[in-house]
């Protein structure tokens, strides 16, 4: 299917891989995996051809169909779900646009007998016939069964895509892959944006995918359960095994320990050999029994040990001073977003030092909880943190806050103080950026190497709170260990949002699961939780256990009915953006007023301009509910 062969590229000067040789054959799931940076991301963009190789060559057949999932995604502005979906049938949507065309002819023109007439008939069944071979008339359904299967119901269909969050985008961009029917998949990172069941969905479709698929995942559980073979890219080689990562990973080290073996028993015959040369030098009856031996020792092909990439960043988390016993103290904590219900009525108290797992299904509320006690977004009840409490956040995709057009080293400075600002380079050695690294710019990063800057911009700041969502996103396997370890070291308090029962064991002493609004808490580690609920898995706790009902068979909407709805579903989600931006804005003028009120209001209309606003909201807030009873009247 794709022959590879001698490929190489570096970047300012230095190899990222050299000579590398392999084969993508039909059935072929391949785990492409190593640490953060050594190329794994580059390596997709060279086999699909996005990318030119400095040297080397790729051999595939010319009607080869390549598929390419990438960490960042463009979408065009204006497009509903579906719409955007259904972008992945290209040849069907220009033959529906011939038929459309030709459909108004026919329907305009009189002259039934003409032979203009005649070939327009022969020309729209040729095209129907061909409409038909595409699968045009099952790319609807099929379209709708997979983005179901990736998490979307069907109010989601006629949304905005704008209005939906990178990780939903970016499951859209998926469906659109998955419709497509390419020979090779190219897939990076596919599930740090997917539920429990999404990704349980999709390892059920790619091992029945007949083509190739090639993998970038840190997830271990997904590639053991996905993946029949795996190339590891490590210091410039790769090591490719016909085995998933688990087995591949135990396989590469029997192997590292039978070239220890071997080689340190050519090492003694190499030295015995050496020995006799020096004992024989000196006798000139055994002159040539020296030289005999010499060249023996020259045709020796020298046993190498592969050479493991050691490399990892170093990792401490300082407390910043002694807070108060009680961090975190909620009280009958609601929060909804239009009519759907996150959370109701949620009590909790974090005490000092305690260290504590959010666990349950997307969607029920765990980040949106760790937002509310960093203070990002507003809600109902009662939050008072503590005396002395510094809170150090770090969001689920903190690595898209990042300006991709400065340097590391610029986005380092510029959230500096003048205190640790003489620091910022030892921060960004300790975590892998060294030497000429720290002038990259941020665009040109892995998802790996953006998620390690992030955390070393956390550095800057002073902190006794850490609460984390879904970290260890984007990070290699050891660089998630050395993550761990540093978070158990940590002496001050632990919030931790994470889907991950490897990375939670023996980190937390706490479990709150959320489920159907509301909390509960578990006095023990994630081991002690799922003890208590009869399951192994964290994905197993996650699988939504309510049953479907089967959509009732609804009356056929004429097409006007259906143009209209379409145009409501957009109004809405044009006015639910705006609702977010005023306030975003009203928070932003609250939190200045605080701090410098006199200053503020001395602006030029300033209290008629913040009236407005506030009115605009409240009006905006009314429109909202008048288009979603009109849409629920369809």
């Amino acid at each position: 299917m794709m022959n590879i062969h001698n490929l190489s590229i570096s970047f300012q000067g230095e190899y990222l891989f050299e000579d590398i040789t392999f084969k993508l054959g039909n059935g072929d799931r391949i785990g492409l995996i190593g640490k953060n940076g050594a190329g794994k991301s580059t390596m997709l963009k060279i086999l699909s051809k996005e990318m030119e190789p400095d040297t080397g060559q790729i051999a595939a057949d010319k009607e080869l169909k390549i598929g390419f999932l990438k960490q960042d995604i463009d979408f065009v502005l204006g497009r509903t779900v579906l719409e955007e979906a259904y972008e992945a049938f290209t040849e069907i949507k220009i033959l529906e646009a011939k038929m459309d065309d030709i459909n108004t002819q026919l329907a305009e023109r009189t002259d039934y007998e003409s032979e203009g007439y005649h070939q327009l008939m022969v020309d729209i069944n040729d095209i129907q016939h061909q409409y038909e071979i595409l699968g045009g008339y099952n790319y609807q359904g099929d379209t709708e069964k997979i983005l179901q299967g990736l998490g979307f119901q069907r109010e989601h269909f006629n949304k905005l895509t704008d209005t939906f969050s990178g990780g939903w985008r970016m499951r859209i961009e998926l469906a659109k892959l998955l419709l497509q029917n390419n020979d090779i998949l190219l897939l990076d990172e596919p599930t740090n944006h997917l539920d429990i069941e999404s990704i349980i969905w999709l390892e059920g479709f790619l091992k029945n995918y007949a083509g190739a698929v090639a993998i970038v995942s840190h997830d271990k559980m997904f590639l053991d359960n996905v993946t029949n073979r795996t190339i590891e890219i490590s210091l410039g080689r790769i090591y490719d095994y016909p085995k998933p990562y688990s087995k591949y990973l135990l396989l590469r080290e029997e192997l590292r320990t039978q070239q220890l073996a071997s080689q340190k028993n050519q090492q003694k015959q190499i030295e015995q050999t050496e020995k006799l040369i020096e004992k024989f030098r000196a006798k000139a009856s055994k002159a040539t029994m020296a030289q005999s031996l010499i060249k023996k020792l020259d045709k020796i092909d020298r046993i190498e040990v592969d050479e493991d990439d050691n490399s990892v960043m170093t990792l401490n988390f300082p407390v910043s001073i002694t807070p108060g016993k009680v961090v975190v103290e909620a009280e009958n904590i609601s929060k909804t977003y239009g009519k759907n219900e996150v959370l109701k009525g949620v009590d909790l108290l974090i005490e000092r030092d305690s260290k504590t797992a959010f666990v349950g299904q997307n969607g029920q509320g765990k980040s949106t909880l760790a937002k509310i006690i960093v203070g990002d977004i507003k809600y109902e009840g009662h939050l008072k943190l503590g005396h002395n409490v510094q809170i150090g956040y770090f969001a689920q995709n903190q690595a898209e806050y990042l300006d991709g057009n400065k340097t590391v080293h610029d986005t380092m400075v510029d959230a500096a103080n003048e205190k640790n600002r003489s620091k910022v380079r030892d921060i960004l050695g300790s975590f892998l950026f060294r030497g000429d690294e720290v002038d990259k710019y941020v665009k040109v990063l892995s998802g790996g190497e953006r998620n390690r800057l992030a955390l070393a911009k956390l550095m800057l700041q002073p902190f006794n709170v850490l609460i984390m969502d879904e970290p260890t996103n984007h990070l290699d396997i050891k660089s998630k260990n050395v993550l761990k370890e540093a978070l158990k070291r940590f002496e001050g308090t632990l919030i931790l949002v994470s889907h991950d029962r490897d990375f939670l064991q023996g980190l937390t002493n706490s479990v709150y699961e959320f489920k159907d609004h509301k909390i509960r808490e578990y006095l023990g580690d994630i081991d002690f939780y799922l003890e208590q609920r009869k399951v192994e898995s964290l994905r197993d706790v996650e699988k939504r256990t309510v049953i479907k009902e089967e959509p009732k068979e609804k009356k056929q909407q004429s097409y006007e009915d259906q143009k209209k709805l379409k145009s409501l579903n957009n109004k809405l989600s044009n006015i639910e953006s705006k609702i977010n931006q005023l306030e975003r804005d009203i928070k932003k003028i609250d939190s200045e007023l605080e701090i410098n009120y006199e200053e503020v209001t001395s602006q030029s209309n300033f209290f008629e301009n913040y009236q407005k606003m506030k009115k605009d909201l409240e009006e905006s807030m009314m429109k909202w509910e008048a288009i979603q009873l009109e849409i629920e009247a369809f």
